[in-house]
């Protein structure tokens, strides 16, 4: 679907994607969040993305002027979950609507999974 705006100068057109790994990319800027995940949670397990596959990990959704933002994310063990929620969300909000220039109305988290450092593993081992 994407964003049509128009200038003076000619028609931009900006797709549901692009605006999902600017999204992402923001995102995983976000101190406490490990990456993003796949939307689809299979047995349980959410998959982490890599950075080439972030919009995955991401819906779009446009309805008029209005944009929202699903996010689908993998956080640290032993952080705040509600803050890094809150920390990603203002940063996709200001980020989407500097790069973009949309108006984006809500920014959606959806926690898929919590991963345990690897320091973290061994010393219960």
């Amino acid at each position: 679907m994407g964003k049509e705006m128009s200038n003076e100068l000619g028609q931009i057109n900006i797709s549901d994607e692009v605006i999902g790994i600017i999204a992402g990319v923001a995102a995983t800027e976000c101190y406490g969040l490990v990456g993003m995940a796949s939307r689809n949670i299979q047995d349980g397990i959410a998959e982490l993305l890599r950075r080439e596959h972030l919009n995955r990990g991401v819906e779009v959704r446009l309805e008029g002027d209005r944009l929202m933002i699903d996010l689908y994310i993998i956080v640290e063990y032993g952080v705040n979950i509600s803050e890094v929620a809150h920390n990603v969300m203002e940063k996709v909000k200001y980020t989407v609507e500097n790069v973009v220039g949309l108006n984006v109305a809500k920014v959606n988290i959806r926690v898929q999974g919590v991963r345990v450092a690897s320091e973290m593993a061994k010393r219960r081992e």
